[in-house]
């Protein structure tokens, strides 16, 4: 599935520990997480509901983590298609919204 990279998380950590608490942080992971997952689900296509209900979110790494992935044996075929059914995306435009949001929280988080 998609995901986002975020180059120089090092740096950002070493500024992060010096500057402030990091608890700020994992609030923003956090959030950004739940409200990927709300997007995700939202632009689920329903037949059953089940795809929908297995879209989970996981926070790891100690809060700076968050890991938004359904969980069916399906999922990839509705988001990507197959040379027998369209694709019917779900992540990844949950995933462009919710990137942009992210990083402005976190350079709110830099100032």
């Amino acid at each position: 599935m998609s995901g986002i990279k975020v180059n120089g998380l090092d740096q950002l950590n070493a500024k992060l520990r010096k500057n402030m608490d990091l608890n700020v942080v994992k609030t923003v992971v956090k959030k950004n997480g739940a409200d990927l997952q709300k997007k995700a689900q939202r632009y689920t296509p329903v037949d059953t509901g089940a795809l929908k209900r297995s879209i989970g979110l996981n926070i790891k790494d100690g809060g700076l983590t968050a890991v938004v992935a359904p969980t069916t044996e399906y999922a990839e075929y509705v988001e990507y298609g197959t040379r027998f059914m369209e694709s019917q995306p779900y992540v990844r435009p949950a995933l462009g919204e919710q990137k942009q949001i992210f990083k402005k929280d976190l350079e709110k988080v830099m100032k």
